[in-house]
């Protein structure tokens, strides 16, 4: 499933857990996000990674981290970081320290941006498709319903959760693949992971082992006894 899914999990998983990083021009983006509303901001994403990829793959198959880059320019000013670390982390974000919470959110996203990362290599533009919006824009929360399309020229459900910041402007927090939250699957993991060996423990191992922290966890969680999924 994860296999056949690659593009939609990339595309959408490394904007729901995406942290801080240093970059020379996220603050001219960040601005220029204050005046978009939530289907703006999907279709901005879309089209900005469309331009930094089309022409540019093998160039960043050879770089991963200039692949990074590009996961950063493009979603990192659109998402609300804090938030979304801590509903990852769950309760266990009521027990934890503002520098054990920087340092998980930090070594979480790692991980996951490289783990999902050369599935946007098969990114082109027009994968994507936002759908009309219905309903009453929430002045709080909303939600964006896209479309997008796979190799075999099938459709999956993608919609981005957003929420207002303090700020006033709306920052996606949560992605919903096929009426599965990415947010919920990994929190599941990271709480089955804490309470067996600590939060300590588990940011330690993602920092060292990056993906493969990730993909341990999710076997973990399969096992009898684990979390659910």
């Amino acid at each position: 499933m994860l296999r056949q899914l690659s593009l939609a999990i990339a595309f959408a998983v490394t904007a729901a857990v995406a942290i801080p990083a240093v970059a020379q021009d996220a603050a001219a983006p960040a601005a220029a996000a204050n005046t978009q509303g939530p289907q703006q901001i999907v279709t901005t994403i879309s089209d900005d990674l469309a331009k930094a990829i089309e022409g540019h793959q093998a160039e960043l198959k050879n770089d991963k981290e200039k692949l990074i880059a590009v996961i950063d320019d493009v979603f990192l000013p659109h998402f609300d970081i804090d938030y979304a670390s801590i509903l990852v982390l769950g309760q266990n974000a009521n027990n934890a320290s503002p520098q054990q919470r920087e340092r998980f959110a930090k070594a979480f996203y790692n991980s996951i941006t490289h783990r999902y990362a050369e599935g946007l290599l098969n990114y082109t533009r027009g994968r994507v498709k936002v759908l009309p919006f219905t309903g009453d824009l929430n002045n709080k929360r909303t939600v964006v319903r896209t479309q997008v399309m796979l190799d075999d020229g099938k459709s999956v459900s993608v919609d981005y959760a957003f929420r207002k910041s303090k700020s006033g402007d709306w920052k996606a927090y949560d992605v919903i693949i096929e009426g599965i939250s990415y947010i919920t699957n990994y929190r599941n993991q990271v709480d089955a992971e804490i309470k067996k060996e600590g939060l300590d423990k588990l940011t330690a191992d993602l920092e060292q082992k990056g993906s493969a922290a990730i993909d341990d966890m999710a076997k973990d969680t399969k096992k009898p006894g684990g979390a659910n999924q």
